[in-house]
């Protein structure tokens, strides 16, 4: 529940951007009323990606404060990109450019990547050690580091990814690839992950005296 929920924004900007001209033109026309700023045009699927940006904002707006209300904390993450959001997704707004929301996947890539190539050299435990070192008996501390640095060129590597295709492809490749194919590289690589940390779990010794018997 807790990933679909991580997953909202993202899914509506899908949904608005795919489905904006069979959204009713009055429905356009009020928005346009209530945010003059939008200045969409009914029927006019250049301007989807507007509409699409702003239901980001929105979401997330919403995501940080139902977060708030119901764990009377916010997450990083989630803040992190709100503000991210508000920053290109507003440029985008109002300069009229989608070339600044089509940044922001790499924007969020590149600053988790900086965030977790700090943890590195900052403080006895990397970033990934620190979030699931609590579930996994791993004491090689140099493990730990190999995986924080393959996260840190998974990120690097996503946001070169999103570039080649946000600027190579078209807009509505783009809004596909930004769904599927940046979830589909995250699922690749944290399948991988598991494998690598399987090798360094210590056997089940109930599994193991079975073995000896």
């Amino acid at each position: 529940m807790k990933q679909l929920f991580d997953f909202f924004p993202i899914l509506l900007f899908f949904i608005v951007y795919k489905f904006y001209l069979d959204l009713p033109d009055g429905l356009i026309v009020s928005i346009n009323d209530t945010l003059p700023f939008m200045a969409m045009q009914p029927g006019d699927a250049s301007h989807a990606i507007y509409l699409a940006t702003l239901s980001a904002i929105l979401a997330t707006l919403l995501q940080v404060g139902l977060t708030i209300a119901f764990t009377h904390r916010v997450e990083k993450m989630h803040l992190i990109t709100l503000i991210l959001l508000l920053v290109f997704g507003g440029a985008t707004l109002y300069l009229k450019d989608p070339v600044f929301i089509k940044w922001k996947p790499t924007a969020i890539n590149w600053l988790f990547a900086a965030v977790f190539a700090g943890s590195q050299f900052i403080g006895s435990k990397s970033l990934v050690e620190r979030m699931m070192g609590h579930a996994l008996e791993i004491k090689d501390h140099s493990v730990w580091k190999r995986l924080n640095m393959a996260w840190v060129l998974f990120f690097i590597f996503s946001g070169v990814a999103n570039l080649l295709v946000a600027f190579n492809f078209s807009e509505e490749i783009w809004v596909d690839f930004k769904l599927f194919g940046l979830m589909g590289l995250t699922l690749i690589f944290v399948i991988g992950q598991s494998f690598y940390l399987a090798s360094y779990l210590p056997q089940d010794d109930s599994k193991s005296n079975k073995e000896n018997s």
